[in-house]
């Protein structure tokens, strides 16, 4: 009598599966991390611009701009006024949004200091600021 053939997966089997698998991960990744990073400063370059947008409504009710020491959170709700922002964003990368007033690029700068949170850079680390939506 024959014994019955074992069931499950051989060796060779799995290590087909498992490089398959691989290819397959190696592929979403090559595809999603570039998308991932666009993603990013599109939503720094939404983020100045809505920024930009509420400090100059502080301008056009206040007849100025917020000064530094205010800097961004002058444009947070407090219990005299309703604000012009819920709430301060960060960038993507985790770090606070820039203010200065006076502006190197403008009357006054928002930017994003990119993901390597210092000034300049290239690529991902490019700063993203208000005065690049301005082109």
């Amino acid at each position: 009598m024959r014994k019955h053939a074992e069931r499950g997966f051989s060796f060779i089997e799995l290590m087909v599966v498992i490089v398959i698998i691989g290819l397959l991960t190696s592929v979403v990744a090559l595809n999603v991390l570039p998308s991932q990073d666009r993603a990013m400063g599109e939503k720094a370059r939404a983020d100045v611009a809505i920024l930009s947008q509420a400090v100059e409504m502080f301008r056009l009710e206040n007849l100025r701009y917020p000064n530094m020491d205010d800097g961004l959170e002058a444009l947070l709700p407090d219990g005299n006024r309703q604000g012009y922002i819920k709430a301060l964003p960060r960038d993507p990368w985790g770090n606070e949004y820039v203010y200065l007033i006076p502006g190197e690029n403008g009357v006054f700068d928002v930017m994003s200091l990119g993901a390597d949170g210092r000034i300049g850079g290239e690529a991902d680390n490019a700063d993203i600021g208000n005065w690049l939506q301005q082109e």
